[in-house]
């Protein structure tokens, strides 16, 4: 089994290509299903999840073709084609290691008219029911069942018809699944209290090159009018504001200076507000993001929310950085219940955080101390590298497949800009 280990105390300069999103390709992938031509997705990162999510579609019986950007670059592009859907089972052994693969149901029900999905996995940050997804397509007219831990979903005679799907709570991945099924259901499907990420975004401008036509994409209402039919098409993933955002703490947390090639500054808006709240520097421009600190960091008080409110996926990475601010800082997580496992490992390594509920108090110290830490979820695992970037000494950080989930060649990036860091392999 991989680990990472850290070397702290060198400062970072230099640039980092940002990879295509994660919670973007995930989404964008299952669009293949709602048509039989060829859909090409450029920009894709090299991450497990991405390689998990290929062989869950070709379960499907959907072909892939892979090529890699070439000369070691970054960005590589993925041809899928769903000709015939020869399947519509989503078996638990593909299902329980990610919990994207429930974005599968949607389209399959759309397409094929029924779906049988294993109950989702991934990171163990908390309880995400399906409540949501399924209550969508029942509003479009699917019947669903429970049984054995899989989700069973059927359409009626006729396929799926468009209807009002009002969410009483945001949630992306319902709403992910409500649009891909919405665009092939006959007649207008309006989706209220839509979430609104870019990656949101991202899939409604992916889905109309496809041939759909959506209103008001951006905004928490969503206007679907149905298709008969997609077509394929060529679309390139949007940068991952999520690594973008990661990489800005890690100049923060370690000093110097970092230009994020690639990342789009209105994509991460809150996430740019905490760092300049936090009194580190950042430049806006065109072709992505000037990072520079000088060695202070300040206090701040941050409540996660869905877009545009500052994302939960930033939480852990913003803890790392703010456990060596000059004050204390308060953090609280409304989105998800169980994200603060992060905290027992940074405190092994001297941090002082006080969990109360789901608000975080964390009191700057003069320094971090390596130490062998564990990693619990995606974020969280980055969260651990960060501090170790910062700490005194060596820091071991095991358990790095939740790494390998969510950023592409991380400790390749961050040893070209200076960070004492390598992969070692054991066993």
């Amino acid at each position: 089994m991989d680990s990472i280990i850290v070397r702290g105390g060198n400062r970072l300069s230099g640039t980092i290509q940002i990879s295509g999103a994660k919670n973007a390709v995930l989404t964008l992938m299952p669009c293949a299903l709602l048509t039989d031509e060829a859909l090409t997705l450029e920009n894709l990162p090299r991450l497990a999840d991405v390689d998990g999510f290929m062989h869950l579609l070709n379960q499907h019986g959907a072909s892939t073709m892979l090529r890699g950007a070439g000369n070691g670059g970054y960005g590589r592009v993925m041809t899928i084609q769903a000709e015939k859907i020869t399947s519509t089972v989503a078996p638990y052994d593909f299902v329980r290691k990610m919990r994207a693969s429930v974005l599968v149901l949607g389209p399959l029900v759309a397409r094929a008219g029924e779906a049988k999905v294993s109950m989702p996995g991934g990171c163990a940050i908390g309880n995400r029911p399906v409540d949501l997804h399924l209550k969508a397509l029942e509003a479009l007219g699917a019947r669903i069942e429970l049984s054995s831990g899989y989700v069973e979903a059927y359409a009626p005679d006729g396929g799926l018809t468009g209807g009002t799907i009002s969410f009483p709570l945001v949630s992306v991945g319902a709403t992910e699944n409500a649009l891909m099924a919405a665009v092939l259901a006959k007649g207008e499907t309006i989706i209220e209290n839509a979430a609104r990420e870019p990656e949101i975004v991202d899939l409604c401008n992916c889905l109309v090159a496809m041939g759909a036509e959506i209103e008001d994409i951006g905004s928490d209402r969503l206007v679907v009018h149905g298709k008969d039919r997609l077509h394929g098409a060529t679309y390139r993933v949007m940068p991952d504001r999520i690594e973008a955002g990661s990489y800005a703490c890690a100049a923060a947390i370690a000093g110097g200076e970092l230009f994020l090639s690639g990342a789009r500054a209105d994509d991460m808006h809150p996430t740019i507000a905490g760092l300049r709240e936090a009194g580190i520097e950042i430049d806006e421009r065109d072709d992505g993001i000037g990072v520079a600190t000088n060695g202070a960091i300040r206090p701040v008080t941050i409540s996660t929310a869905p877009f545009p409110g500052f994302p939960t996926d930033m939480q852990a990475q913003f803890m790392s950085m703010l456990a060596l601010a000059e004050g204390t800082s308060v953090l609280t997580e409304t989105i998800f219940e169980n994200r603060y496992m992060h905290v027992p490992e940074l405190s092994r390594m001297g941090a002082d955080v006080e969990v109360r509920g789901r608000t975080a108090v964390v009191k700057g110290v003069k320094e971090l101390t390596g130490a062998n830490v564990m990693a619990t979820d995606l974020r969280a695992s980055m969260s651990l590298v960060l501090a170790g970037l910062a700490a005194k000494g060596e820091t071991k950080v095991l358990r790095v497949y939740h790494l390998d989930r969510g950023y592409e060649r991380l400790e390749e990036k961050l040893s070209a800009v200076g960070a004492d860091i390598e992969r070692v392999s054991e066993g």
